[in-house]
């Protein structure tokens, strides 16, 4: 069988430019699309997001989640309150199932679930 390397989930944003400088802002390595598409590119270490420009996209309507799995969920958290982006981010808290978590929900609405080995 072939061996999986890599997932890149594709979310949808309303307006690139805002979303990359989001991205930007919580951490990312990010760089749009050199081509006649809007679409772009949001790296950390081995996490890649790539962004969609959907114009029409209703955040209220339709929904893309990702689950990131990091070393640390708390300086995470705290890199992200820190940058004090709109959205919805939740405290972290344990898990039943042994990771320690928190959510961020972008204005875009997408849900990013952050969470590392307790």
């Amino acid at each position: 069988m072939a061996v999986f390397e890599r997932v890149a989930p594709i979310v949808p944003v309303r307006e690139l430019d805002t979303a990359l400088d989001r991205y930007r802002r919580l951490g990312f390595t990010v760089r749009a699309y050199d081509g006649p598409e809007r679409y772009g590119f949001a790296d950390r270490g081995s996490v890649s997001l790539h962004l969609s420009e959907s114009p029409g996209h209703d955040p209220g309507a339709t929904s893309s989640m990702a689950y990131l799995f990091v070393d640390d969920a708390d300086t995470v958290h705290r890199e992200w309150a820190a940058a004090g982006l709109g959205g919805r981010l939740s405290e972290p808290r344990d898990m039943a199932w042994g990771m320690r978590e928190f959510s961020y929900v972008d204005p875009d609405g997408t849900l990013h679930r952050v969470g590392s080995e307790i």
